[in-house]
């Protein structure tokens, strides 16, 4: 089957072609055996020695909050380094002569954003690039016919087309990209979401940088943010975890050369290398981190560029949590299919970055998964004064919790305080004090990503936008 495929158009090709490096089957056989006998010789183990289990339990899970708080900690260090991102500036994109510039290609895959489609039209025309070296495609879902309806009573500029996306499975942005990338005309390419606001010097910036790089580096992450940041209070609390990944993090990641996972829009590409890729992994609903893996695994790299793209935040509690489920369940399918060769995927990324992508990819996911478990020990200790939690916390793994539990909680809420105040959130830097209530909502996503994942790994919960300009 694998011989009829083509590998240029068909927006499935990597799960026929690399099947390894897709998400199309959730758990392989062997997974799925690993995954069964360790539970079983644990629960075994617990029945046994029932107190012994659960002091083992605690005391993995100690040492590893212990190693985050200080993972965490290590790239806000090294995201001031001088090589955390690349830095283009204005005066250099704005010297780039109009004749010398490559033709960009920029994909907004859409589906039931109808109201959104005039804006990211006015937001792309916005750019600050020649209109004739512009390639924009608009993805549109093939039954979506509100959209297909707006676009076609819209008057789209020359530089702007649309590309039907066919009604088929898997219903994912990830395919319809794949649609997009097949007929993409650029030397480079970009993806917007449909509430995007890029920059207006983003393209600029973009052709300088990768001029500049070596021909490894085939990927420039922007930063993201949000211009509706004081929409509610959980606006206020998402846009400080942005400014916390996006201009802390992700360029700690940069100046140590580690594997990025990418965020989910304003990645900019050498559009030859994403071919030979294979784009993304339609069955992966977090696409863009499991792409960001696959470069690393490919021998290129990713860097952070010095631009803001403005994205809308999420401020319906609802939709957050469908979006955050979705995300948190990419991730689950990203670590699994990374995994499924475990010593391969360390002789590709080496010791370091598979280091990276365990806690990266693999610990946010099990962080949420078991932040309840310790939330309600601490609640029974500091209510009930339980003696019989004391035996579960022996010597080091008490004198590790206790770090964990203040020194860990008050870096993070410090690290959300500093992202905000660095990013001009000042009125925001006082709501990361009580940044707890918004890791519940975070661990409550988690465990409805891992149900969602096992009974359903490829739906794509769609977020709505427009949601800020009626509140």
């Amino acid at each position: 089957m694998s011989g009829d495929v083509d590998a240029a158009n068909d927006p499935l090709a990597l799960s026929v072609l690399r099947p390894e490096w897709s998400a199309k089957t959730p758990v392989t056989p062997g997974q799925r055996l690993f995954f069964l006998s360790s539970v079983l010789v644990f629960l075994a183990f617990a029945a046994w020695r029932p107190w012994a289990a659960a002091t083992v339990f605690v005391g993995i899970c100690t040492i590893f909050y212990l190693i985050v708080t200080l993972y965490k900690f290590a790239l806000v260090r090294f995201s001031v380094a001088a090589q955390s991102e690349i830095h283009v500036t204005a005066e250099e994109a704005a010297a780039l002569r109009a004749e010398d510039l490559p033709v960009y290609s920029i994909m907004v895959p859409m589906y039931k954003e109808a109201d959104s489609l005039p804006h990211v039209v006015a937001a792309v025309a916005a750019l600050d690039y020649p209109d004739d070296k512009k390639d924009v495609q608009l993805l549109l879902e093939e039954d979506d016919e509100e959209t297909r309806r707006a676009a076609q009573a819209t008057r789209l500029p020359p530089s702007v087309r649309i590309t039907l996306v066919p009604h088929s499975f898997p219903r994912t942005k990830p395919k319809a990209c794949n649609v997009g990338l097949a007929k993409a005309r650029g030397e480079y390419l970009v993806i917007y979401d449909a509430e995007d606001r890029p920059e207006k010097d983003q393209l600029r910036k973009a052709v300088a940088a990768f001029r500049r790089v070596g021909p490894e580096v085939i990927c420039l992450q922007c930063r993201l943010n949000f211009y509706n940041p004081n929409q509610n209070l959980l606006t206020r609390w998402f846009a400080a975890e942005y400014s916390a990944w996006f201009d802390l993090s992700l360029p700690g990641l940069c100046a140590l050369g580690a594997v990025i996972p990418l965020g989910g829009t304003s990645n900019h590409f050498v559009t030859a290398r994403l071919r030979e890729l294979m784009g993304w992994d339609a069955y992966n609903v977090t696409e863009d981190c499991d792409l960001g893996v696959r470069i690393y695994r490919a021998g290129y790299a990713s860097r952070m560029l010095n631009t803001t793209t403005w994205e809308e935040a999420c401020g319906d509690l609802g939709y957050w949590i469908r979006q955050r489920t979705r995300w948190l369940k990419g991730y689950i399918q990203t670590y699994l299919v990374h995994m499924r060769r475990p010593l391969l995927l360390l002789r590709q990324l080496g010791p370091a970055n598979f280091l990276h992508f365990q806690l990266l990819v693999g610990g946010i996911v099990f962080s949420f998964l078991i932040n309840p478990i310790f939330w309600f020990l601490s609640l029974l200790w500091f209510f009930f004064r339980a003696q019989s939690l004391s035996s579960l916390f022996p010597g080091l793994v008490f004198a590790s919790g206790a770090l964990c539990l203040f020194g860990g909680n008050f870096g993070f809420v410090y690290v959300g305080m500093i992202a905000c105040f660095r990013r001009g959130y000042y009125d925001l830097v006082k709501y990361a004090l009580v940044a707890q209530l918004y890791w519940v909502l975070m661990s409550y996503s988690g465990w409805r990503a891992f149900v969602k994942f096992l009974a359903d790994p490829f739906h794509w919960e769609k977020t709505r936008h427009g949601i800020w300009k009626s509140s």
